[in-house]
């Protein structure tokens, strides 16, 4: 076990589970009122991992759709993290066998996958491990407490806990930005990118997956072939 790495991964991952038990609180509202009980608005947090897909399919199963809606929705909703997988893969150190990779994948999330894409070089599974115990039981425990006590705050505290993750997120990319300039231009790309399905008319037909879908492969696809990251010399076998 690489402990060191692990560390790092729980002292990163810290903030994120903090962020997350803010987000999942609401879900957990949201869950309750919605007609389930605690314990499976509890199993969905602990087994899912995303917020956006989690709250789409409350609206599913609200409206008692089909198992093939929720089915293609989830996909599309949540087809990115396949796209983060890929892309961390390629980040680990070679000889990592598959367990690993498939342990790590099932933990992807939008800010796990920036803290461990912006660290210098190969990384370790057990970084990824230490960050998902950190922010696994803050998204967990979020939607335990929200689902137990959320009837209790005001609506207004609750919406000011549901936008929680976008200060997050903006603290993960921000420090990163700063350091690189081709970071920054992905920011500004994807933000241009998206901006353009929320106003163009024929655009706005275009589902929220499927906007986080092309607008990654678009601007990742132009930031890896005009700023290219040249590849260093394997010479440990990592």
């Amino acid at each position: 076990m690489d402990g060191e790495s692990f560390k790092k991964g729980l002292k990163d991952g810290i903030p994120i589970g903090l962020g997350y038990f803010a987000v999942a609180f609401t879900f957990g509202i949201v869950a309750v009122s919605g007609g389930l009980s605690t314990w499976q608005a509890v199993l969905i947090s602990l087994t899912n991992l995303t917020s956006a897909g989690q709250f789409a399919g409350l609206e599913i199963i609200a409206s008692a759709g089909s198992y093939w809606e929720m089915a293609l929705t989830q996909l599309i909703i949540n087809l990115r993290y396949c796209l983060m997988s890929f892309s961390l893969s390629q980040k680990m150190q070679r000889d990592v066998p598959g367990a690993h990779r498939y342990l790590v994948a099932f933990g992807i999330t939008d800010e796990i996958f920036g803290v461990s894409a912006s660290q210098p070089g190969k990384i370790s599974p057990f970084y990824n491990y230490g960050a998902m115990c950190a922010a696994i039981p803050g998204w967990t425990l979020g939607t335990l407490a929200g689902a137990v006590s959320g009837s209790l705050l005001p609506a207004f505290m609750v919406s000011a806990l549901s936008v929680a993750i976008y200060g997050m997120f903006l603290a993960v990319i921000i420090p990163a930005a700063k350091k690189e300039r081709a970071v920054l231009g992905v920011v500004l790309g994807a933000m241009a990118v998206s901006s353009l399905f929320e106003v163009v008319p024929v655009l706005k037909k275009v589902s929220s997956g499927f906007v986080i879908i092309i607008t990654t492969v678009l601007v990742a696809g132009a930031a890896a072939y005009f700023c290219p990251v040249e590849e260093k010399e394997d010479t440990d076998g990592a």
